[in-house]
């Protein structure tokens, strides 16, 4: 027998949520526009094994934000299986800090956005009240399939709602969600049909799909807060896996053992050995990278014809798997990536290269007298940091600075004239020869000191990762610098990038704002130093990294009022440096 299905639109209910929402993003504005507040003066706590937290008087703003597509995805995934599909991509959100996942704490919902909120709630809904998923999804039998049965409605909404919640619902909000489903099968002579309905109106409630975090006065120190258990298996689900705290997590949480540092290194050590790791941190560098940026990633056909549609997505992907290979699969240096000749190739990637193909994807090392090595020669970066037609000294060094160094590179002057450089008849027949007009421009030069000689030392790279040694019939010098650091070709450049001590830092600042949902101001300096030297004391391993970042004090102890924004360092020629 198929459901009747009914929607929340139908019911009234949606009007409802939105007014919901909408009181709580007020909240949600007030909490993450307030003053910087003082540390407070706690010591972190000891960590266990190899975890040494640093020693510092930190906390993390307490943050309310909204839950990211993939993260919605997820968690229904964990709760109901990886046969529900939720295909609805939500509003894009602004780039905080250098990261997605830290503008979620900034973003407002829109009537229409909610309407998209509310077909995607509908769709996993429907699919998990279908006749092919109800009998393993559903944990009990009604009666009568044709009426309501407000026992088994309580004990299945019961349990979803404590995951997707990610905490026991409270008898009131139980009681309606059940009395809803009963009123819609008594209407429609459908038991289905109205636990559909109620599940609907779980899944869109604000409170899950706005992450509140809430604080408790911390027992062993007055006069402090800390976050209470379900936000802090919340904030470490999200941290590490991407999604809502499972089961294990939050019976952690409901009988105080995440607050010990026993049990919090227990939940720890559990979710790093988890599969569902490599899920989190594939999301994090997604972030990280500015991989969304390939949604609309295109180039001109009639140029680079083996650059298709499919290509894309695999130069995407190729990254991603080559970042988990290196760093959670084999526990690597994280410097490591600059200048490692490890990676995978799928078929269409291997026609850029020029490559042997093979069906799917297979790991392949470049050999060493290859041009190939790290990061910066995937077609990720190559062919992300360049124009349609053309590759772009500036883009790739603007990349170097701003993702991979967390230095922020002025915007050009409004007034800037770019058809000398544009012009494809002009001159300038080399990316060396439009640096040169650059440098040569007062207006431009600023700027373009500190992109464009590492930019050049990619330029054996096309606007497609594909290798020359030639443009426009001239032989490419891929001589450059970076900061003080000469190189001859992309070689050179790799291992800067290794050597270079802001790497390491920016990945630190980035993990330690990811994880706490906060973007980083001057307050948290002293927390991360602390964390930087960790990072090398342990060989710079994510893995420890990760551990060191959820045992420190600021993970779990918050300050009374949520930090403000911090306004990101520019980089100057003289002055190269990052907040």
């Amino acid at each position: 027998m198929n459901v009747q299905y009914v929607n929340l639109k139908n019911s009234g209910s949606l009007r409802r949520l939105m007014a919901a929402g909408v009181a709580i993003l007020a909240v949600a504005g007030l909490a993450n526009c307030s003053a910087p507040s003082a540390p407070d003066t706690a010591k972190a706590p000891a960590a266990a094994a190899s975890v040494v937290a640093p020693e510092t008087d930190d906390t993390s703003a307490r943050r309310l934000r909204l839950m990211t597509a993939e993260q919605y995805r997820n968690t229904l995934s964990y709760v109901f299986g990886p046969g529900i599909s939720i295909p609805t991509a939500f509003a894009p959100v602004q780039r905080t800090d250098g990261l997605l996942s830290v503008g979620t704490s900034f973003a407002g919902i829109t009537a229409a956005q909610m309407e998209i909120y509310q077909k995607t709630a509908a769709t996993a809904a429907q699919q998990v009240v279908d006749e092919r998923n109800r009998n393993f999804l559903v944990p009990c039998t009604p009666k009568n399939p044709q009426a309501a049965d407000d026992a088994c409605a309580r004990q299945f909404l019961a349990g979803v709602g404590r995951l997707v919640y990610r905490h026991s619902l409270d008898q009131q909000r139980l009681d309606g969600y059940v009395k809803e489903a009963g009123a819609t099968a008594t209407r429609l002579k459908d038991f289905y049909a109205g636990l559909g309905v109620a599940l609907e109106g779980v899944l869109l409630s604000p409170r899950v799909l706005m992450v509140s975090e809430r604080a408790e006065a911390d027992p062993q120190k007055p006069g402090q807060q800390r976050l209470d258990g379900h936000s802090l298996a919340t904030r470490l689900s999200f941290f590490l896996w991407n999604a809502a705290p499972d089961d294990l997590l939050l019976k952690a949480a409901e009988t105080g053992e995440l607050h010990t540092q026993k049990g919090l290194q227990k939940q720890l050590d559990r979710m790093l050995a988890s599969p569902r790791l490599e899920a989190g941190m594939r999301a994090f560098f997604d972030d990280m990278f500015h991989f969304e940026d390939f949604n609309n990633l295109a180039k001109d056909a009639a140029i680079y014809p083996v650059f298709t549609t499919t290509a894309v997505q695999d130069a995407r992907e190729q990254t991603l798997r080559t970042v988990i290979d290196q760093l959670i699969t084999k526990d690597r240096d994280y410097r490591d990536l600059f200048t490692s000749r490890e990676t995978f190739i799928s078929p269409s990637l291997a026609a850029i290269y020029k490559l042997p193909t093979s069906p799917g994807w297979s790991p392949y090392e470049f050999p060493e007298g290859s041009p190939r090595m790290g990061l910066l020669t995937h077609i990720s970066f190559l062919a992300g940091h360049s124009h349609p037609g053309r590759s772009s000294a500036t883009l790739r060094g603007k990349a170097l600075r701003e993702v991979l160094l967390c230095q922020v590179v002025p915007r050009p002057p409004a007034n800037v004239d770019f058809s000398a450089v544009e012009n494809p008849k002009g001159n300038l027949r080399t990316a060396r020869d439009r640096v040169n007009f650059h440098l040569e421009n007062p207006v431009c030069a600023g700027c373009h000191k500190i992109t464009d000689p590492m930019g050049l030392a990619l330029e054996n790279f096309d606007g497609a990762g594909q290798y020359r040694e030639t443009e426009r019939g001239v032989a490419i010098d891929a001589t450059g610098s970076l900061d003080g650091k000469s190189f001859t070709d992309v070689k050179g450049l790799a291992q800067a990038m290794h050597d270079h001590p802001a790497v390491t830092s920016c990945i630190v600042k980035r993990v330690y704002a990811y994880g706490t949902g906060s973007p980083t101001t001057g307050a948290d300096r002293q927390m991360l130093q602390g964390l930087d030297k960790n990072f090398a004391a342990n060989g710079y391993r994510l893995r420890e990294l990760l551990k060191t970042v959820v045992m420190s004090s600021a993970f779990s102890k918050v300050a009374d009022q949520s930090s403000a924004p911090a306004k990101a360092a520019s980089v100057s020629p003289s002055s190269v440096s990052a907040e």
